[in-house]
């Protein structure tokens, strides 16, 4: 059976990450950006990914595939976290992405103590992130329209999503 793991990223992932983050399907699917060379992707690993808060890995044996990440917020909205995640199309359908939100939630809501809600953005026509955070209990509040700038500059509706720390789900 395959396992699947969360672990921050590595600077020696890079030709891994190349793999799933510069597959144009997830591009179409997300707001990744594209990445042209290997000293992009590094940049980014090295500046964002590792830096921050809660990036990490989705591993299928022990090897990256995508990545899932939940950014706190500050000042008043410091009760909030957002949620974000992409795999590599080869791993759709899979439930590979559902298995690690739900992985997340709980962690996330410890290890960030002021966050009582986690919240995602999911591009309306995206039914099936939309599933994911279905799946792993979130609820629709609604869609947001002309809500974010996506590659090339056009703007995106999409549904919002929220997990509270009080859901049954998590208990």
């Amino acid at each position: 059976m395959e396992m699947i793991t969360l672990r921050p990223y590595q600077v020696s992932d890079v030709d891994v990450f190349m793999e799933w983050a510069c597959d144009d399907e997830v591009i179409r699917s997300s707001r990744l950006r594209h990445y042209s060379s290997k000293e992009e992707a590094l940049n980014y690993l090295k500046e964002e990914a590792i830096p921050h808060p809660w990036y990490r890995a989705i591993c299928l044996d022990g090897r990256p595939i995508g990545f899932i990440s939940v950014r706190p917020g500050s000042s008043e909205g410091r009760c909030r976290g957002i949620i974000s995640y992409a795999l590599g199309s080869n791993y759709w359908g899979r439930g590979i992405a559902t298995l690690a939100v739900k992985m997340v939630v709980s962690r996330a809501f410890q290890e960030f103590p002021d966050v009582e809600r986690i919240e995602g953005t999911v591009d309306v026509n995206n039914k099936a992130s939309q599933r994911v955070l279905e799946k792993a209990g979130f609820l629709k509040e609604g869609v947001l329209r002309k809500y974010l700038f996506i590659n090339g500059g056009r703007t995106l509706d999409v549904a919002m999503y929220s997990l509270l720390s009080t859901d049954p789900i998590l208990h």
